[in-house]
């Protein structure tokens, strides 16, 4: 309908608990995608928002992709076993001769294996706030989208402005006391 379902549940944050609106959600999305589980895509057990809280993890589904499925140009299987030259063994048994197979792993952060800031990420790749030592400030990693990043970005222009600040005010000082002396 040309809305983000994102926009939608952060405007409804505002007056519901995070549980009602996953279920809104839901709803929504089989009302408008109807039933995707007989393409082969598995619904997770708990609502968008709250799988992106506890486990980081943004559901998406390209429309695109979706009407490639239902068209059947794409076909999602149960999961690959093994490749045997232009074919795959699935999971189920079944071997299938295949063009190409796109992975669908989803996503986990490793910026605590190349980041070595113990301090401001955790062992699991989430930051444990937007501030690290040094100036080091850490956004978009917040589990709660857009809205998250731009929350972020806004409390770190902030403090980059008071450190810029209180520096300048450092700096006129010196020079008051400079020409005092």
């Amino acid at each position: 309908m040309g809305k983000s379902t994102f926009d939608l549940a952060m405007i409804l944050m505002k007056w519901l608990p995070l549980w009602l609106v996953d279920k809104l959600l839901l709803i929504l999305t089989w009302f408008i995608l109807g039933n995707t589980h007989k393409y082969g895509i598995k619904r997770p057990s708990i609502g968008p928002l709250e799988l992106k809280n506890r486990h980081g993890k943004t559901p998406v589904l390209d429309v695109g992709t979706l009407q490639k499925i239902r068209s059947g140009d794409i076909t999602v299987v149960p999961g690959v076993k093994r490749f045997k030259g232009n074919s795959v063994e699935l999971v189920d048994g079944e071997t299938v001769d295949i063009d190409s197979v796109v992975l669908a792993t989803g996503y986990r952060s490793n910026v605590p294996y190349w980041l070595q800031e113990s301090e401001l990420f955790a062992k699991n790749g989430f930051p444990n706030g937007w501030k690290g030592k040094n100036g080091l400030y850490a956004s978009g990693f917040t589990r709660t989208g857009l809205a998250g990043v731009s929350a972020d970005a806004i409390k770190i222009s902030q403090d980059i402005a008071q450190v810029w600040k209180q520096d300048l005010n450092n700096k006129n000082r010196r020079l008051i006391m400079r020409r005092c002396i």
